[in-house]
């Protein structure tokens, strides 16, 4: 008798903890049953801006290094290009160029496939940009613009701010024509807009806090409204309109503004984030020194 109760009280011990276990390791609505977060490679200086093309292989800079690096599907990893203007945040067009944010000298670049630089933002009426630090191009090709103020050790130019303040641009389709669009942002940094252009999300790493706004269609916003209280560096969206957020780590909101899921990686700070792979269920990750993967059960927005 002696051993049955012994045997049934370790039954019962056995049950309580995996019951423990189940009720602290929930099922997550969109990382991939099973899927741990991956060190793809970490031999960098600091990672950025991330953009995937059309084949779900992923562009990143590593901007102290001044050379932009591609991740291929098949898991490797090349340099692209270099120098690259010390490229941050990035984006490809419907045409397949790179749209970048040169921090070197304060400039938008479009870098065609075969790697032709384009300048497309110079200057403003004589005066440089803060930094463009992040791009969203909208459906129709206008691009949103984040230029917060983080003064480089390698700018030639003084670090003293020659715009009015740290505000969010719109590139008109026909790129002849940037207008400021916010007035009352102080660190705008992480930029994201809905495929189907109607709503725009920044991240205000100076307020720490993420808004969302109404898309208008000569390019203003309208409509502000607090999403959440957390700045991001960088953002993406998956294909049910969740908002990937980061900094420590990926915190990842729905579209209401209720945290859905937080990623912890092992780094001082993490980037910029974007969806690759061939399927496109690879989330990407740009963390300091590292660049990371993981499995999703969504697919990105883009």
């Amino acid at each position: 008798m002696a051993d049955c109760r012994y045997i049934r009280c370790k039954m019962l011990q056995v049950a309580l903890a995996l019951a423990l276990i189940s009720s602290r390791h929930t099922d997550s609505l969109i990382i991939a049953p099973g899927a741990t977060l991956q060190r793809l490679q970490g031999t960098y200086a600091f990672t950025e801006g991330p953009a995937n093309d059309a084949q779900g292989n992923v562009y990143f800079t590593d901007q102290p290094n001044d050379r932009i690096m591609k991740w291929n599907v098949d898991g490797t990893v090349e340099e692209w290009m270099k120098p690259c203007g010390r490229s941050n945040g990035m984006a490809f067009d419907k045409a397949g160029n790179l749209i970048s944010c040169a921090d070197d000298k304060n400039e938008l670049w479009s870098i065609s496939p075969d790697k032709t630089i384009t300048v497309l933002i110079k200057d403003i009426r004589g005066k440089l940009m803060n930094g463009p630090n992040d791009v969203w191009i909208r459906p129709d090709g206008g691009m949103y613009i984040t230029d917060p103020l983080y003064a480089r050790p390698y700018w030639r130019r003084s670090p003293e701010m020659q715009m009015s303040g740290q505000h969010v641009y719109f590139l008109t389709p026909d790129r002849k024509t940037l207008n400021q669009v916010t007035n009352d942002l102080k660190v705008p940094n992480g930029i994201i807009g809905t495929p189907d252009g109607r709503f725009l999300y920044v991240g205000d790493l100076g307020l720490q806090a993420t808004y969302r706004y109404r898309i208008q269609k000569d390019g203003s916003l309208a409509g502000k409204q607090f999403f959440c209280k957390l700045g991001s560096d960088g953002m993406t969206l998956d294909e049910k309109g969740n908002v990937y957020l980061t900094g420590r780590g990926v915190t990842v909101f729905d579209r209401t503004g209720n945290q859905i899921e937080h990623i912890d990686v092992p780094e001082g700070w993490v980037g910029h984030v974007a969806f690759g792979g061939k399927d496109h269920h690879l989330l990407f990750i740009t963390a300091s020194k590292g660049i990371y993967g993981l499995q999703m059960s969504v697919r990105g927005a883009y």
